[in-house]
């Protein structure tokens, strides 16, 4: 993997760390929540780089990028990504993100449509409904202890500017997911770019809203008589959500092909 360049960009009031790799038709790589670049891309990174160009990007108190006095929002989150790609002169792009980075990436298509290319959402929901219940109620008492000595608690300590504000990033992504995204399916249905979604079939997102937003997206139908939707749909066995961003296995594939396919 060829880093041809890690640097930082002011928008909108944010000094916003970000790494370009390979060349070629751009690809955003947008991180999950209280990750960074490293946690949820090491293992595609290299690959996907090797026939494309990679912005990868840390958002707001996350990795490289330093907090500052506004709170976490996915609309926030996806006009930075949005300014960022403006100041690098990409009009285009396609976009890879998960977990939060995916519902980042819905914003931006949502906010900035001539941006988007394509998406691929990896654990993406649409409204609340589409967590297990279980994990709804664990987020409201989590705690950044519970996750000291994880491979993001240690991330984070080796690259955030201020590590002792684990804690302070840890309040304002709890505030973040309980103000989770709740878009109405005719929302939903003006996304044009075509989008290959991804989930474990022991994710955190339930199968079945995921296949809600499939249909809501354009899929679901019989392709054999009707042709291929613009939308794909990829269920991958014996994966969670933290494990899926490290099956590079399948996930390169998968996405080279989606983003050579033409609609």
């Amino acid at each position: 993997m060829t880093l041809s360049k890690r640097s930082y960009a002011l928008v909108n009031g944010l000094n916003m760390y970000y790494e370009i790799h390979g060349e070629g038709q751009p690809l955003v790589l947008l991180h999950g929540v209280l990750s960074a670049i490293g946690t949820s891309f090491s293992k595609v990174l290299p690959q996907l780089s090797s026939t494309r160009q990679v912005i990868a990007v840390e958002q707001q108190a996350h990795g490289h990028t330093a907090d500052i006095d506004r709170p976490l929002t996915y609309e926030q989150m996806a006009d930075d990504t949005a300014a960022l790609l403006q100041q690098l002169g990409i009009e285009k792009a396609n976009l890879f993100g998960w977990s939060m980075g995916a519902g980042i990436a819905l914003q931006i298509a949502i906010r900035h449509p001539k941006m988007v290319r394509k998406l691929v959402l990896a654990s993406v929901t649409y409204n609340r409904n589409g967590f297990y219940p279980e994990l709804l109620a664990g987020l409201e008492t989590s705690k950044p202890e519970d996750l000291a000595g994880s491979p993001f608690q240690e991330e984070y300590e080796r690259s955030a500017p201020k590590p002792q504000e684990w804690p302070r990033l840890f309040a304002k992504v709890n505030q973040l997911d309980r103000e989770v995204q709740d878009w109405p399916p005719e929302v939903i249905q003006s996304i044009k770019a075509p989008t290959l979604l991804i989930i474990g079939d022991s994710d955190v997102v339930r199968p079945e809203h995921t296949v809600e937003l499939f249909r809501l997206l354009g899929g679901g139908v019989a392709g054999d008589l009707v042709g291929l939707p613009r939308s794909q749909l990829a269920v991958l066995p014996g994966t969670t959500h933290v494990a899926l961003v490290n099956r590079a296995d399948w996930l390169v594939s998968m996405i080279t092909q989606f983003l050579l396919r033409t609609f």
